[in-house]
């Protein structure tokens, strides 16, 4: 992008801003790039720590073991016309860096010296964008001191490596800084002789390159080819080169938007022609190369974990492919963009920018080091590694599926099928390449079109036709059902169209096979967020103050959208939406209200969406699943087509420029320096303003058509640098200067300053989704997260912290950095017990007990860091450091223990020093403290990120039964059994050996408990049992819960049970149970046998008068129907609103207890014997046969079965625990409010209630019946436990 870019005079439209040539400067000499003496520190650093850092392998490259020619020098920016432009200030380091990323390369006449072309960009501070297009080749050194300075490093060399005896390091030559690899191993005698300047020529890498605002690289390319051309070929170019380079730099303007352009070259016209604004932004890499060299999958996937921001590191020895892969990905991004860290071409002195703790996509040169292994990277949790040349991609783990994934891939197959290209992609790349090569090599100097190869470097659309691969190919076309008439018929129509289209066919096709995928791509986001627009929640106030506090705003209504989204796509949606580049993408929508001042791209896709919502006039359509092909194809074909037809500006040819006599001699082989007095301005005025004046090139629109691609205006420009000082996080690229150590440190100081406001805003974030969720349990506001989006952001906050654990690291084991400082500090302690210094058992670490609430009998659990360590390692199902460490981090939040786990892990500082660097976050100890503090909020709020996802482990469960203290237990008799259930499922029946009331058992994970069943076999002379309650731990991640009891288990005691089902909860940290026995009253409302002396009444509760009955029935209901409201993943436990302290059976206990009349002391009536009388007098009614009417018949039958069905069940459950049965299979099967109404007219009723009692009461009953109604719309399933032995 143009460095002003806004339509201020100071830009003109032209097509290049700069020509630059760079290499050899002889006066300083050969100096060696910082590299090489970097990497000889380091080598000489890592045998004195044993740290293996990543710039290792490149060191096998560089180090001075190698040979003086393999050795790089430091390249020097030469000349440059002109000598600066005020809209696109002139970066010299960067240019210097990334014109010869290595630094000058030497060989001799005995290796290949092709030229080799590649682009590059460099992206300023306010994130605006110039283009670099470079083309190296090789020229003879002239300078003696140079030939003998380089004859004295081999004398060098050859000494130290007869003292040193050692084999070489690398035995493949490296590859020089072109990409050109001849990878034959060499034998020493060679290695020592191979230079000897009596007998060799000595050449040197020269480099060529054009600075433009816009990227034509095809353009760049074909002008850069035909100088070097005229250079090389034996006649002198018909007019000095100067003459041709005046011509590109100040007479070719750009082509205006949608128009095309037609120039010379020094041997042929270039043309370049540009999208209009209505049409997807300029884009001019072949996407060919990249299906060929990656295969669709690899593309799909890589394509993926861009749009979810992973890190992305892509690993060839070809600049130009690196830079291919990256525009590439980032162009199919369409309508979004990329928002971090972005250098396709890393240059060799910034590899420490590797351990950036930020998203990056960064391109690393291989250095012809084909072996992926000894490349070591700081971190690799989750990285995306995509080694180019070899057809290989390493993913991060858990990367979710792109949305319609399959079909997906098979529209882009189809496309490229029919322009001959193997879906699966080339993997005889390679191959392929190199006999272009020789093919290309021979025909270089005669080939008068030599401005015309094809822009892709392996042109296998020629090699694949006399190759029997298309018999297959047409096969393949077949079976995808696109008829091979129509292939033919393209083949025809485009030579036909050769009269007609004015660039070569080969080119046309690389055209049409971009925008055709081009198109399917954008199709994919049109369609997915075809109603975006509804859900973006527009600022209330004024642009000012919705600036200043971006950070704060919720900008998008996720919850809402994903809820409309098909359940497959939730994985990636969930995580897209959360990433940087779609809240730009929404910010963006917001600051533009009108059209006018719209963002270029956001106008393209705007106007996208509303084809495809005219199309659905039912939106409903938009909610499938169903996928819809891509329909833009030909009409975004035809707009090129048209214009390639029709070329509408031609610019000035070049012409003889006012030089000095004997100026612009040319010797052949050489690139000549430049006159530039002559290139150091352009005309006075520009002729070809008016020259072209009828095609509307006028300064306003050559102003527009400047921002329209450029997609900055000035307004934008404003904010992004606004938004730049306000994130002053945000590095797009790293400052390509000279390497000092403070330049280093403040780079680094900014990534400390990121991550920690990342930690801020993650953690601010998850607790606002968590607390809001929670207030909605309490019956406040909407319910708005959803297991998908917990997940998510559990996901990113383990990102967050592999992120800073990697950062600035030293010494790594596996690709996890935070599990490698884990092991690590295992290691240490372990050392230490065994040393002494612990006299415990070693995994204590500090004795402090929890302030549990289990009572004084269960011993609490020990906060051990080390013993969670453990816990994760022994889960099998987990394979890989990143598992383990994520593993580890929900454990550890699970347990509110994560800030503290990693305190403790931080406190020893003689590791943290030997494993990082001083500029590593973990080593700023005021970040690193509210780091730590930011992490304790999660204390606030309960997780069961571990329990919920590792749903298939062996975890141990500790069991206590604590029996009444004042009725001896110890007599008794009987053989005890207990059975858990949990919401993933239950234990089945486990004996408890007798006297015995704690005990650990391993089982499956459960999930959240909810009930337990306990019993006994009444067997024995005592065979009665007073149980206060059972505690229940899961002894990984340390919940307890407690099922509160208080009823006798025994035959004639209490209501006669034998076993009973008891509802559980979570117990909280911090309630103190040895203070008050059994928080909860015991869940059967009639008493325990103690409380029964005291109290004559059979109601434990206090007396509640029926507005109050009414209220608890209410409330019961209300819990109930809230449950089916929230999202499936998000319900609790149905069994705690059916059977828990205030649930519906307990309300209903109420409502029958209200008024019954008590017989006499000490004898207890229960509400089953009501219900018994009232089933025989319906039973005796039916034999009398006097029914009153159908409906009421078939209620009294169904009451009288599901008695009948509950007191013949072989459990042994007494007649409160049948009463809670009732209830719930009632509310299962919508019976309540029936039955309620049978009872209220049933003359049982009359005898055993007093008149005040509610249930004579017709009013509040009929109000009771109307409120149970509610219920009729869910469906309830029980819990097996509830419904045992019964089946109705």
């Amino acid at each position: 992008m143009s460095g002003g870019s806004g339509g201020g005079s100071s830009a003109p439209g032209r097509f290049a801003d700069y020509f630059v040539i760079c290499g050899l400067d002889t006066e300083t000499g050969l100096e060696p790039d910082e590299l090489s003496a970097l990497c000889q520190y380091i080598q000489a650093s890592k045998t004195r720590d044993g740290a293996s850092r990543f710039i290792s392998s490149a060191t096998e490259g560089e180090n001075f073991e190698q040979t003086p020619l393999r050795r790089t020098f430091k390249s020097k920016v030469l000349a440059r016309y002109p000598e600066n432009v005020e809209w696109n200030p002139f970066d010299q380091d960067a240019v210097g860096m990334l014109c010869m990323p290595k630094g000058l390369a030497f060989k001799t006449q005995a290796d290949s010296r092709e030229p080799q072309f590649h682009s590059f960009i460099i992206t300023r501070e306010d994130g605006s964008r110039t283009f670099g297009f470079s083309l190296t080749f090789f020229e003879e050194v002239t300078s003696k001191q140079i030939c003998s300075a380089m004859q004295t490093l081999y004398h060098m060399h050859n000494a130290e490596y007869d003292i040193l005896h050692t084999p070489p390091t690398n035995d493949k030559d490296s590859c020089s800084s072109t990409g050109d690899c001849n990878g034959t191993s060499v034998s020493k005698l060679q290695r020592f002789n191979s230079y000897d300047i009596s007998r060799d020529t000595l050449y040197v890498s020269k480099c060529i390159c054009l600075i433009t605002p816009m990227s034509f690289m095809k353009a760049c390319k074909k002008v850069l080819e035909q100088l070097h051309q005229a250079v090389t070929s034996p006649q002198p170019p018909p007019l000095p080169l100067e003459s041709y380079i005046y011509n590109i730099l100040y007479e070719v303007p750009l082509p205006p938007a949608g128009r095309s352009l037609k120039f010379s070259g020094v041997y042929g016209p270039i043309i370049c022609q540009r999208p209009s604004t209505s049409e997807l932004p300029l884009f001019d890499f072949p996407v060919k190369e990249v299906f060929e060299l990656l295969g669709v999958e690899n593309v799909v996937q890589l394509f993926t974990c861009a749009l979810l921001e992973f890190q992305i590191l892509l690993y060839s020895q070809h600049y130009q492919r690196l830079m291919t892969v990256a525009e590439t990905i980032t162009a199919l991004m369409f309508p979004f963009q990329w928002q971090h860290v972005y250098v396709p071409i890393l240059p060799a002195s910034l590899l420490h920018f590797l351990d950036a703790p930020v998203p990056y996509l960064m391109g690393l040169h291989s250095n012809g080091l084909d072996d992926r292994s000894k490349l070591e990277l700081p971190q690799e949790a989750n990285l995306c590694f995509v080694d180019v040349d070899n057809h290989f991609i390493e993913l991060p783990e858990d990367l979710p599926q792109f949305p319609n994934k399959l079909e997906f891939i098979q529209e882009i197959s189809e496309i490229l099928t029919a322009f001959g290209i193997p879906p699966e992609g080339n993997l005889h790349c390679s191959e392929s390449a190199s006999k272009m090569k020789s093919l290309r090599a021979c025909d270089l100097v005669s080939d008068k079109r030599n401005g015309n190869i094809a822009g892709s470097p392996l042109n296998s659309y020629e090699l694949l036709k006399e190759n029997e691969t298309i018999a297959r190919l047409q096969a393949l076309v077949k079976r995808t059902g696109v008829s091979l008439e129509k292939l033919e018929v393209r083949e025809e129509t485009s030579s036909k169209k050769d009269l007609k289209i004015q660039c070569d066919e080969e080119e046309f096709k690389i055209y049409q096979l971009n925008i055709q995928i081009r198109e399917v791509f954008a199709n994919r986001f049109t369609q997915m967020f075809a109603d975006y627009e509804v859900f973006v929640i527009q600022p209330s106030q004024d642009k000012e103050s919705w600036f200043t506090n971006r950070e704060q705003m919720q900008n998008f209504d996720k919850a809402s959208f994903l809820s409309d989204q098909p359940e497959p796509y939730l994985p990636f949606l969930s995580r897209f939406l959360e990433t940087q580049m779609f809240a730009s993408f929404i910010d963006n929508k917001i600051m533009c209200h009108d059209e006018d001042d719209k963002d270029p791209v956001l106008r393209v896709f705007d106007s996208r969406v509303d084809k495809i919502r005219l199309l659905n006039v039912r939106t409903p359509t938009l909610r499938t699943s169903m996928y819809q092909k891509c329909t833009t194809v030909d009409e975004a074909e035809k707009s090129i087509e048209l214009r390639l037809a029709k070329i509408d500006h031609t610019a000035v040819h070049p012409h003889l420029l006012d030089m000095k006599i004997g100026q612009g001699k040319y010797e052949l082989g050489f690139f000549p320096k430049l006159q530039s007095d002559v290139l150091s301005t352009g005309p006075a005025s520009n002729k070809w303003t008016k020259r072209n004046a009828p095609a509307q090139w006028r300064r306003k629109d050559r102003q527009k058509q400047h921002t329209e691609h450029l997609r900055l205006d000035n307004d934008q420009r404003e904010k992004y640098i606004q938004e730049a000082r306000n994130l002053g996080s945000t590095i797009r690229q790293p400052k390509l200067s000279n390497l000092s150590p403070s330049v280093i440190a403040q780079t680094n100081w900014k990534f400390v300053e990121g991550l920690l406001k990342e930690c801020r805003n993650k953690t601010k974030r998850m607790l606002v989704e968590k607390m809001g969720r929670e207030a909605v349990e309490l019956g406040h506001g909407e319910v708005n997260i959803t297991g998908v989006e917990e997940n998510t952001l559990i996901a990113s906050l383990c990102d967050l912290l592999e992120r800073i654990w990697s950062h600035g690291l030293q010494v790594k084991q596996g690709k996890s950095a935070l599990w490698s400082h884990l092991l690590h500090y295992l290691e240490n302690r372990q050392r230490k017990t065994t040393s002494g210094s612990f006299s415990t058992s070693g995994i204590l670490l500090d004795s402090e007990r929890r302030k549990s609430d289990t009572s004084p009998a269960m011993s609490p659990l020990r906060i051990s860091l080390i013993q969670d360590m453990r816990h994760i390692q022994n889960i099998s199902e987990i394979k890989t450091d990143v598992g383990k460490a994520r593993a580890w981090v929900r454990l550890s939040m699970e347990k509110k223990l994560l800030s503290r786990h990693l305190k403790q892990l931080l406190s020893d500082h003689e590791l943290t020093k030997k494993l990082y660097k001083r500029y590593a976050f973990l080593r700023c100890d005021d970040e690193k403290e509210q780091f730590l503090y930011h992490l304790l909020s999660f204390n606030a709020v309960d997780y069961f990120c571990f329990t919920n996802v590792f749903t298939t482990i062996l975890i141990p469960y500790h069991i206590l039964i604590v029996p009444s203290k004042k009725l001896g237990g110890s007599m008794f008799t009987a053989n005890p059994w207990i059975c858990i259930s949990g919401e993933l499922g239950e234990t089945g029946v486990l004996q408890i050996p007798r006297n015995i009331l704690e005990m650990t058992f391993e089982c499956q994970n459960l999930g959240k408990l909810t009930t337990v069943q306990i019993g006994h076999d009444n067997s024995g002379l005592y065979a009665k049992w007073l149980v206060e309650y059972v505690m229940v731990r899961n002894e990984i991640t340390g919940h307890t819960y407690k099922f509160p009891c208080g009823r006798w288990l025994g035959k004639g005691m209490d209501d006669g049970s034998l076993e009973r089902i008891l509802v559980g909860e979570l117990l909280t940290s911090h309630t103190e149970v040895d203070e008050r026995q059994c928080r909860t009253p015991p869940l059967q409302q009639s008493p325990s046998m103690i409380r029964r002396f005291v109290t004559i009444s059979p109601n434990n509760k206090p007396k509640l008068n029926t507005g109050q009955i009414q209220e608890a029935i209410g409330e019961a209901v209300n819990g109930i129907v809230k449950h089916f409201h929230k999202p499936e993943k998000e319900r609790g436990s149905l069994t705690l609103l059916l059977c828990g302290e205030s649930g519906l059976v307990s309300a209903l206990e109420q409502v029958f207890q209200h008024g019954f009349k008590s017989p006499r002391l000490f004898k207890n009536v229960f509400i089953w014997d009501f219900l018994e009388k009232a089933q025989t007098y319906y039973e005796t009614l039916e034999q009398n046969e006097m029914v009153p009417e159908e409906n009421w018949q078939t209620r009294a039958r169904n009451f009288c079965r599901f008695i009948t069905a509950i007191n013949n069940t072989p459990r042994n459950i007494g007649k409160d625990g049948k009463f809670q049965m009732l209830v719930c299979l009632g509310a299962r099967d919508h019976l309540l409010h029936h039955w309620i109404a049978l009872l209220t007219d049933c003359p049982i009723t009359a005898q055993m209630y007093e008149d005040t009692a509610l249930i004579k009461d017709h009013t509040l009953v009929n109000s009771l019946i109307r409120v149970l109604q509610t219920l009729q719309e869910f469906n309830i399933t029980l819990e097996a436990s509830l419904v045992k032995g019964i089946d109705i």
